[in-house]
């Protein structure tokens, strides 16, 4: 249970941080979070969104954490999607794409399958 609640607060602190700056400021979040990558659109506000939902359903599963942690299967899915279908192939063809994410990414996908609650889903 310290686990989830650590991967709680990391995605209040990180996806809440993200999310405002992407929401608030798409030029500020295309040269940071996407690392320039990107141009600067309105999809850069859409996936603000989405890390804005994670980051309250975050807050939320820090006083549920079981009923709350099937965001972090969502997570696992579009972050281990985005590596498969975008990384990855970036970087079979040299081609530019925000590394820093990648590797954040890669990260929360090697811990998430570890924390996900599985067996409190079975019962």
């Amino acid at each position: 249970m310290i686990a989830l609640k650590i991967v709680y607060i990391a995605n209040i602190l990180v996806a809440g941080w993200i999310s405002c700056v992407s929401i608030l400021n798409p030029k500020t979040a295309a040269a940071t979070v996407f690392q320039n990558a990107y141009q600067q659109t309105e999809v850069i506000r859409l996936v603000g969104c989405l890390w804005l939902a994670i980051a309250i359903l975050s807050m939320l599963g820090l006083w549920r954490p079981i009923s709350f942690a099937p965001i972090l299967l969502v997570q696992l899915i579009y972050k281990g999607t985005w590596l498969l279908v975008v990384a990855l192939p970036a970087i079979r063809n040299n081609q530019t794409y925000p590394s820093g994410m990648a590797l954040f990414f890669l990260i929360w996908v090697l811990i998430l399958p570890f924390v996900i609650p599985w067996t409190e889903w079975t019962k």
